[in-house]
């Protein structure tokens, strides 16, 4: 069997909270255990770059794919298993959806939210049927999920939009949603 990969978005921010922190070293972690590769968006800052590190330092497989303009103000991180450099953010979106099985989003920024709602779009359209899961640390997303339930409860969506997110707390249970999804 094909090793599995998993997209990470993420913030190339730490945020304020700890907990953000160690879900990212805790997933990384757990990643690399399991046998998975870690797809991402090549940064060694922030939230990135603790999910990166860790997943390495547990012997994990790193796919990493930054946009030119961002090598520098990101900290592309040049030693991953596979780097990889795009002209555009949007080459960068495609190129980490299509080498992934599947889709955590942990708490990040306007850049994750881009990334969530394309890779969440194009599964509303049929471009793919990777899960999606939300990783909700401290109830970090509950705005997001409030605001989707306001889509589809405002008739923007159908209700099946809701179908697509999976909502998890923690790194645990994210591997535990991943396992039902992916094997």
């Amino acid at each position: 069997m094909p090793q599995k990969s998993v997209c990470v978005y993420c913030g190339s921010r730490n945020g304020v909270n700890l907990s953000y922190t160690q879900a990212a070293q805790q997933f990384g972690s757990l990643l690399a255990q399991e046998g998975w590769r870690l797809v991402y968006g090549a940064g060694d800052v922030g939230l990135m770059g603790e999910v990166a590190r860790s997943a390495q330092a547990a012997g994990g497989e790193t796919f990493g794919v930054i946009p030119v303009h961002l090598v520098q103000r990101e900290v592309g991180k040049t030693d991953l298993t596979h780097f990889v450099i795009t002209e555009t953010m949007h080459e960068r979106k495609k190129v980490m959806i299509m080498n992934a099985d599947a889709v955590v989003v942990l708490p990040g920024g306007p850049g994750s939210l881009d990334e969530l709602f394309e890779a969440l779009t194009w599964r509303q359209l049929g471009l793919h049927e990777k899960p999606i899961l939300v990783m909700n640390v401290d109830g970090y997303w509950d705005a997001l999920k409030a605001l989707l339930d306001q889509v589809i409860d405002q008739g923007f969506a159908d209700a099946s939009l809701a179908e697509f997110v999976t909502w998890v707390e923690d790194a645990e249970t994210a591997m535990e949603a991943l396992r039902t999804h992916l094997t």
